[in-house]
């Protein structure tokens, strides 16, 4: 499982630098650019949730520029795989505590918490690709999974 985890979070750096690279190209609209914030800093906050740091004070929705996102990008992935590389088998069926932003208290396995780390990028990604689109993009970049494992 660990295996299969460090290949969609690969997938996902590969993926958010395409559309990095297509928000670039259009020169930044805003509401993209806004949601790959919000994207990354959700990454952010997910991970300490994970690794049981607290997360006071994170921003979810920030205001950051597009050309902070490059190394952003590459530390979160970073982050995110160095960590799964301390991940045991077992550790994955695991509930991790948390709180979330407004300080309620949940708990959820590592596995569901992983599973919505990928799947939350890929929503905010198709809905970026969208403002692109709305924003005079002419083409967008392929970011389906099946195009990056075929690489």
């Amino acid at each position: 499982m660990k295996d299969y985890f460090i290949r969609l979070f690969n997938y996902d750096k590969w993926a958010n630098q395409a559309v990095l690279n297509a928000i670039r190209e259009a020169d930044g609209p805003e509401k993209p650019v806004r949601l790959m914030a919000h994207l990354l800093a959700a990454q952010q906050i997910w991970l300490g949730r994970c690794k049981g740091e607290p997360v006071i004070g994170a921003a979810l929705w920030p205001d950051w520029e597009a050309d902070k996102f490059e190394r952003l990008i590459r530390d979160n992935s970073d982050a995110w795989l160095n960590y799964l590389n301390t991940v045991t088998t077992a550790d994955f069926e695991k509930n991790i505590y948390y709180k979330n932003l407004k300080g309620i208290a949940y708990q959820n396995k590592l596995v569901d918490i992983l599973t919505h780390v990928i799947n939350h990028g890929t929503h905010h990604r198709a809905q970026a690709g969208q403002q692109l689109k709305f924003a005079g993009a002419e083409t967008l970049p392929i970011t389906d999974y099946i195009f990056y494992i075929r690489d």
